[in-house]
């Protein structure tokens, strides 16, 4: 099985921790697997290089700078993979071998990158490459930078390119768990998520895998996320699966708009949870949510409108706070979902403008971490979609 190994900054944030690691990827390799390394900066090595740079420099010479955190941990990791019998070699940016080629703003030269890890790819056999995470190098051979978590693209993305088995993400915590271990009392590890979950997690808060890596993984790759302290590269840990998808997509059922106003709504605690239970216990799916001070809208399918008034219309002759509820049909929604909206800056504006240049009006606009949905008049759903595909 081939394998690429990629460990974080806590997991060789020490003497005993590389030599954990060095322990891992050397049973690994007297399986008989193929395995490269991906590696980070030891511990906060690159935060404390961050922080010592109080004087102004340009992006090349920083460039230079917070790559010494990484250049030291492939060192520190080949010579104890050597120490081991293992016949291991690092690679940085400049090395003969070096794989990832990339601008100066860390976009990737896809073509040029994925031939250098094929040829990477064919030398595994009897060699570990211990390759700098985070790091590129541009097509005048100078060092730049993949972007906050670019170790975690790192290795996906060569696991992809050098058609690898599986991605293993060694870092501080045990796979995804159900909630933050520091904070709630039996959070355990979930076994398997997908990627749609975790990204979305990601752009949350999470920071398991860096949502720029998972743009990198398709069907085909497997990737798993593993305590350090494990000291296993192949087993436990949480398995991410799927692939996610760019996609556009029209909902073909028609809905209703229902608007519930009252005084200083969004100030009353649990409103939205009496006005949600009202609609589930009448057994009405709501598609989408919307809330502003005084309002909270809830779209529905149309067919189900009627009884929606007729449940929200209950609740608002029971709650003081409430004063009336609205209904609007022939609504249409339009669902813009991709791995890289929430890394293009303007994304909004590239929806937005093109469709009010057409004299379409947006009635709702709603966004999660990856994706937006376009509300609009079902008689301009068609335009909508078309100036949408275009511009994605």
């Amino acid at each position: 099985m081939r394998v690429i190994a990629k460990f974080g900054g806590t997991s060789l944030g020490s003497g005993d921790r590389i030599n954990r690691a060095a322990d891992s990827i050397a049973d690994a390799v007297a399986q008989g697997h193929e395995i490269a390394v991906v590696a980070s900066a030891m511990g906060n090595t690159t935060d404390e290089l961050l922080d010592d740079i109080k004087f102004e420099t340009d992006d090349r010479d920083r460039a230079e700078i917070v790559s010494m955190g990484e250049r030291t941990s492939v060192r520190m990791l080949k010579a104890a993979l050597v120490s081991r019998g293992v016949n291991a070699i690092f690679l940085e940016p400049g090395s003969e071998e070096w794989p990832i080629i990339a601008n100066d703003v860390g976009e990737v030269n896809v073509e040029e990158t994925a031939k250098r890890a094929a040829a990477l790819a064919g030398k595994l056999d009897g060699v570990v490459p211990v390759i700098t995470g985070f790091l590129a190098e541009n097509e005048a051979g100078e060092i730049t930078t993949l972007g906050r978590g670019g170790s975690d693209t790192t290795a996906v993305m060569l696991g992809k390119y050098m058609n690898a088995d599986e991605v293993v993400i060694v870092t501080d915590v045990e796979g995804v768990m159900t909630g933050d271990p520091h904070v709630v009392e039996g959070a355990r590890n979930v076994g398997r998520i997908t990627v749609d979950e975790l990204r979305n997690l990601s752009f949350r808060g999470a920071e398991v895998v860096a949502p720029s890596a998972l743009s990198y993984k398709d069907e085909t790759l497997a990737v798993r996320v593993v305590h350090y302290q494990h000291g296993d590269l192949l087993t436990g840990g949480t398995s991410i699966e799927g692939q996610f998808r760019n996609l556009i997509d029209m909902q073909e059922e028609r809905l209703s708009c229902l608007t519930v106003a009252g005084r200083a709504i969004r100030n009353r605690p649990g409103i939205l949870a009496e006005l949600s239970d009202a609609l589930r216990d009448a057994e009405i799916n709501v598609d989408a949510v919307a809330s502003g001070m005084d309002s909270i809208t809830f779209y529905v399918d149309e067919s189900m409108a009627e009884q929606a008034e007729t449940v929200l219309h209950d609740e608002v002759v029971t709650v003081e706070s409430l004063s009336s509820v609205t209904v609007e049909d022939d609504i249409a929604v339009i669902r813009v979902t991709g791995g890289e909206l929430p890394n293009r800056p303007g994304v909004l504006q590239d929806i937005v403008s093109p469709i009010s240049d057409a004299g379409i009006n947006i009635h709702d606009l709603i966004t999660s971490a990856t994706s937006v949905a376009i509300f609009v008049a079902w008689d301009d759903r068609e335009e909508t979609l078309d100036i949408v595909q275009q511009k994605f």
